[in-house]
């Protein structure tokens, strides 16, 4: 299948690590120049080598904190100076959690930071592309939330809090946008292997006093994952990359799950 993507041009936010360099990668391998956003140096630099290995396409990594506007701006302005006209962008930046505990005992700073980083650093990464994104029926944005925004997972208030913001502002964006003709679009990913959660995993099972696999069978029945498996990156990456093709140009404003079952609420 074609996805028309040949030498467009993508931003994505959180690529040093996990989901955002899966989908910078997919995005690459389908012919896609990539600015990469994240903070820190070395793991972004890292990272673009990575994504553009056995490839032709451009990257550029840009280490940008995205709770600073500033920064943000600047940013933004150097990947389409080195890269041209935006087409696609991935807001895909977040936190893990920060401390395994009942987060309403948390200080407004901890709150705060995590809607900063999340929330208000997707809508600042947002409004500084939007000049520059092409308004020819190219333009894609697609943001990534995740499960906690659509069911109640302990502890995560922040990430609920963020990842259900972050699906409202796709349907406010998907009419906003309508007439550059721009589409917006949820992917919601569901229990999925990043790095993060590879640790989360074995720590579960060493406390449990059971393996890493162990572990996840037991969470994924508890949590009614009927699929029986957490997914992979990529299999999150390539709805992304999907979203962001001409073969996509019809959908626009959707909350699409990669979740291997777990919305269909079995429990």
């Amino acid at each position: 299948m074609d996805l028309g993507l040949t030498d467009r041009v993508a931003l994505v936010t959180g690529a040093s690590k996990g989901i955002g360099k899966a989908v910078a990668r997919g995005l690459a391998l389908e012919g896609v120049h990539v600015a990469m956003l994240a903070r820190t140096a070395g793991d972004l630099e890292r990272a673009a080598c990575e994504v553009r290995d056995g490839t032709s396409v451009r990257t550029v990594a840009i280490p940008t904190d995205i709770r600073n506007a500033d920064a943000v701006k600047r940013a933004v302005d150097t990947a389409a100076a080195e890269l041209g006209t935006i087409h696609i962008l991935v807001n895909n930046a977040g936190s893990p959690i920060k401390r395994q505990e009942r987060q309403i005992t948390w200080a407004d700073s901890d709150w705060l930071d995590d809607v900063n980083t999340k929330t208000i650093g997707m809508l600042r990464v947002t409004q500084a592309v939007i000049p520059l994104m092409a308004t020819d029926g190219s333009g894609r944005i697609v943001n990534v939330s995740g499960i906690a925004g659509i069911s109640t997972l302990g502890p995560a208030l922040t990430h609920g809090l963020n990842n259900s913001a972050m699906n409202q502002v796709t349907s406010y964006l998907a009419k906003d946008l309508a007439a550059s003709r721009i589409t917006v679009n949820s992917v919601i990913p569901g229990l999925i292997a990043t790095e993060w959660r590879e640790s989360w995993a074995a720590a579960g099972g060493q406390q449990s006093g059971v393996t890493a696999e162990a572990f996840l069978d037991d969470i994924c029945a508890k949590w009614g994952i009927v699929a029986g498996r957490w997914g992979t990156m990529e299999e999150v990456a390539d709805l992304v990359v999907f979203l962001a093709s001409d073969r996509a140009a019809y959908i626009n404003g959707a909350r699409i799950t990669v979740d291997g079952g777990y919305s269909i609420n079995p429990r």
